[in-house]
C-alpha cells in the first residue's frame, strides 16, 4: 500500500466525457480519460484493505458482488500509484484476457463492493483499469501469445465476449481454435449489441488481429445449423463449446406489437452499426429514427443504448419507458446494505444527451404499456400506457396494480423493445438434441460447462442467460479449463 492515508487525502474523481451537445455530433467515444498523473492520484486512494471485497465475485441478491473475473484490484492500484504501469498490466492481464472491453462496458460491480464505498466514495476502479490496458497497447506490451500445440482442435460457436474468451485460454494452452461466427465480424454482441461511442469497433478489431496473430481462426458468415450442419462440427474437432448467447429478445405481448415501426432494440442497434461500419449510413439500410417520435420500452443497458442511438439521428423526441419504480438517490442499507450492488439512481450517457437536448431525463417509471395504435397503413402512431404500483398479492408476491384515471397516450412513430431476451435460438440446441434448464437456456452445471451430449460445451449467455459481459468472460475461462481437461486430462488455467 503506497499511500497509508490517501483515501484519506484525496477525492474520487471520474473521468470526464465530452459535452452532450458535442458529442451527439458523431459516433465517436465519449469518455475523455485522465492524466496520468492523475490516475496515480486516483490508486493511491485504495485502502489496499485486508479483505478485498472488490474482486469477490459473488452472487448477493441476485446481481454481482465484487469483480466476477477476480481481479487483483488492489494490486494494481498501488503499482499505479507508483507509477509501475507495465507491472500493473502484468497484473491486470492475469485475470482479465480483455480489460480494453470491461473498463468500457461494464457496470463495475467491483466498485459497489469496494470498501471505501461502505462509508464514502469508492475507488475509481473501472477507470483505472481502462488507463492500464490503453497505456499497455501504447507501449507495445500487449502482443500474440504462440504457445507449443498440442493436436487438439476446438470449435467455439459464437465471438462474443464468452467465445473470444475461452478462445483466448484454450489458444493459450496449445490447442487448435476455430471460432465460427455468423455474422460478417467478429465480436457478436461487442460489435453489434454495443453502440460505437461507448465501445468504438477499432477497439474489438484491435483485440481480434491479436488473436489472429497468436493463431485463432475466425470463420465468418457461419451459421452453425445452417451454414454448416452441427453434427459435422461436433465429428471434424475434438471439442465443441457453444458461445452463442441469449439472442431470443423478450417481445410485447399487447395489441399492435406488430405493426410497422415497431422493432426489437437489438435489431435497431445492429444494423445502426453495421451500416454505419459499413458506408457511414450512406446504403440506408437501417432503422432512422430522424425527425421521430421514438419510445423505447425497458430501462436497462440496451434501453439507453437505443436513446444515445436515436438521438445521434436526430429524433424529435425520445422517452424510456420503466415498469419498475425510481431508485433512490442514495443506498439504502436496510433493504441494500453494501457489499450488495447499490441500487441507486444514475445517469447513464443516453439520459444527460437527452436531458441536455430535451430539458428531462426521458426515463418514465412505474409506467406500462397497454396497446399500440396504428394509422391506416399499418404505422405505429401512439402508445397507450397507464401507471402502475407494486403491491403484494395473495401468495405474497409483488405484482403491478394498475392506478386507476392515470392512462396517457403517447405520440410515436418509431418504438424500440429494449426488454432482455429469453435464451439461446432454437436452431442449433435442436440440431444438438441439447438439454435446457427451466429457464430454456443450454443445461450444464457452472463449474462442469459439458452438456447433454459428449464433448459439446457450453458457456455465456447460452447457459446462465442474460448477464452482464464480464460474467461471460470468467465463463469463457472456466469452461476453456474444463474443455482443457476433458482433452488432456489436467489444465494449466487458472
Amino acid at each position: 500500500m503506497g499511500k497509508t492515508t490517501g483515501f484519506l487525502e484525496y477525492d474520487r474523481k471520474e473521468q470526464n466525457k465530452r459535452d452532450p451537445e458535442d458529442r451527439i455530433q458523431d459516433w465517436n467515444e465519449f469518455r475523455i480519460p485522465l492524466s496520468k498523473e492523475e490516475m496515480q492520484v486516483q490508486g493511491a486512494r485504495c485502502m489496499d484493505c485486508g479483505i478485498p471485497f472488490c474482486h469477490g465475485g459473488v452472487l448477493l441478491a441476485g446481481m454481482a458482488a465484487g469483480c466476477p473475473v477476480k481481479n487483483l484490484i488492489p494490486e494494481w492500484n498501488d503499482l499505479v500509484y507508483r507509477n509501475q504501469w507495465e507491472e500493473a498490466y502484468k497484473r491486470l492481464e492475469r485475470t482479465n484476457p480483455f480489460p480494453e472491453f470491461t473498463s468500457r462496458v461494464c457496470p463495475a460491480p467491483c466498485e459497489g463492493s469496494c470498501t471505501e464505498g461502505y462509508q464514502m466514495e469508492s475507488v475509481t476502479i473501472s477507470n483505472i483499469e481502462y488507463e492500464i490496458i490503453e497505456t499497455a497497447f501504447r507501449n507495445g506490451w500487449v502482443g500474440p501469445a504462440t504457445p507449443k500445440r498440442t493436436g487438439k482442435k476446438v470449435a467455439i460457436v459464437g465471438s462474443g465476449p464468452a467465445g473470444l474468451s475461452t478462445a483466448y485460454y484454450l489458444n493459450a494452452v496449445g490447442h487448435r481454435v476455430t471460432v465460427f461466427e455468423r455474422n460478417d465480424r467478429p465480436g457478436g454482441l461487442l460489435m453489434y449489441g454495443i453502440p460505437n461511442m461507448k465501445l468504438e469497433k477499432q477497439i474489438v478489431e484491435r483485440r481480434i488481429r491479436i488473436m489472429e496473430e497468436a493463431g485463432i481462426d475466425f470463420a465468418l458468415n457461419c451459421e452453425i445449423g445452417k451454414t454448416k450442419s452441427a453434427a459435422s462440427l461436433v465429428e471434424e474437432f475434438d471439442a465443441v463449446v457453444l458461445c452463442c448467447g441469449a439472442t431470443k429478445a423478450r417481445g410485447l405481448q399487447v395489441e399492435g406489437a406488430d405493426l410497422k415501426g415497431v422493432h426489437y432494440a437489438v435489431d435497431f442497434l445492429t444494423a445502426n452499426t453495421k451500416s454505419l461500419l459499413d458506408s457511414n449510413f450512406q446504403d440506408g439500410k437501417y432503422i432512422d429514427p430522424k425527425g421521430k417520435d421514438v419510445l423505447v420500452i425497458g430501462g436497462g443497458d440496451t434501453g439507453t443504448d437505443c436513446v444515445g442511438t436515436a438521438i445521434r439521428h436526430g429524433c424529435n423526441s425520445v422517452y424510456q419507458f420503466e415498469i419498475m419504480p425510481k431508485p433512490a438517490d442514495k443506498r439504502d442499507p436496510e433493504t441494500n446494505p453494501w457489499p450488495e450492488w447499490p441500487k441507486k439512481q444514475k445517469m447513464d450517457y443516453g439520459q444527460e444527451e437527452a436531458a441536455a437536448l430535451y430539458g428531462d431525463d426521458p426515463r418514465q417509471y412505474l409506467i406500462n404499456t397497454k396497446r399500440i395504435v396504428g394509422d391506416d397503413l399499418g404505422n405505429v402512431k401512439e402508445v397507450h400506457t397507464v401507471q402502475i404500483e407494486w403491491k403484494k398479492n395473495p401468495a405474497g408476491s409483488m405484482v403491478p396494480v394498475e392506478v386507476e384515471g392515470s392512462e396517457k397516450v403517447w405520440k410515436a412513430d418509431l418504438v424500440l423493445m429494449a426488454m432482455g431476451f429469453l435464451g439461446p435460438e432454437d436452431t442449433l440446441v435442436e440440431a444438438l438434441h441439447l438439454k435446457r434448464d427451466g429457464r430454456s437456456n443450454i443445461l450444464a452445471a457452472y463449474g462442469d460447462f459439458e452438456t447433454s451430449e459428449e464433448k459439446v460445451f457450453t458457456a455465456g449467455d447460452a447457459r446462465r442467460g442474460q448477464s452482464l459481459v464480464v460474467w461471460a468472460i470468467q465463463e469463457g475461462k472456466l469452461a476453456a479449463k474444463e474443455v482443457d481437461v476433458y482433452l488432456t486430462g489436467k489444465s494449466m488455467i487458472k
